[in-house]
């Protein structure tokens, strides 16, 4: 199947979901709630679901639909081919906070790998998306463009754009990694927003410590691959998807240009969340 037929389908779906979320965000008619692991979950992320499993079903009625707020059993998923892989509101506490940095990620898995990748963000009434082997591109209403990571003049001496969350410790971030090279830092919330940053060269790197799911990366993965970039784990593996009963993420690196010796970089892998 040509995946790239389902870009403009799913642009309505992706914008259709992001309206939604924007009225609920304009209004602030939600409420909030404490999720098990202690990290919020709104009304807005429940509605937000519902229309995107129900919208992508009739879509490809074929393709089942994993959510973060509607996960199925590992007994039920665990012969899935080809799937739908979305976060419904990638930013939750940002769209709390009235910050305007939130997403929705939409991936399309395909043995085990993101094979599609969409994101909009509804706040910038903007796009990103990608389909394996096609390019990556950024859409702000009026035509998709092609976007690429940055590449660095001088990889080994120039300062590199560190895209960072509010809440992440920066300091302590920046002076075990960065110590050595100069870098600017770029503020915003939702791993998706940030690995776009990076795909279309606003940022050079994003590092995310701390529990994260397959949602928050399928749709990143294939965008930053796609741009030139690759997404990886802390030992410079790739992720897994829909493998285990376990749907988190270990920690992560989007990365940029792939002339800068990473590995220099971050020589010492962060171990919090699974390896």
């Amino acid at each position: 199947m040509d995946y790239s037929k389902l870009i403009a389908p799913l642009s309505d779906i992706a914008l259709e979901t992001a309206d939604l979320i924007l009225q609920y965000y304009h209004q602030g008619n939600f409420k909030t709630y404490e999720k098990p692991d202690d990290t919020p979950v709104t009304t807005v992320d429940y509605a937000a679901s519902e229309l995107l499993v129900k919208r992508l079903s009739k879509l490809t009625p074929d393709f089942p639909v994993l959510s973060e707020e509607a996960i199925q059993p590992w007994q039920v998923r665990r012969n899935w081919q080809r799937y739908w892989l979305v976060d419904p509101l990638d930013g939750t506490q940002e769209f709390v906070a009235g910050s305007g940095d939130f997403a929705v990620s939409i991936a399309l898995i395909e043995n085990g790998q993101p094979v599609l990748g969409m994101i909009a963000w509804p706040t910038e009434k903007r796009l990103y998306h990608a389909v394996q082997g096609q390019g990556a591109f950024r859409d702000d209403g009026a035509g998709s463009q092609p976007i690429q990571v940055r590449k660095l003049a001088n990889p080994a001496e120039d300062s590199i754009v560190v895209a960072l969350s509010r809440r992440q410790p920066k300091e302590k971030i920046l002076d075990r990694y960065f110590a050595k090279q100069p870098i600017e830092v770029i503020h915003t919330g939702s791993c998706a927003l940030k690995s776009a940053l990076v795909a279309e060269g606003s940022a050079d790197v994003f590092l995310r410590i701390g529990p994260t799911g397959e949602w928050d990366t399928g749709a990143a993965e294939v965008l930053i691959a796609e741009a030139g970039g690759k997404l990886v784990n802390t030992h410079f593996q790739p992720l897994s998807y829909n493998q285990s009963s376990d749907t988190g993420n270990p920690d992560f690196l989007v990365l940029g240009d792939p002339a800068i010796d990473w590995p220099q970089v971050f020589p010492a892998p962060v171990t919090s969340g699974k390896p």
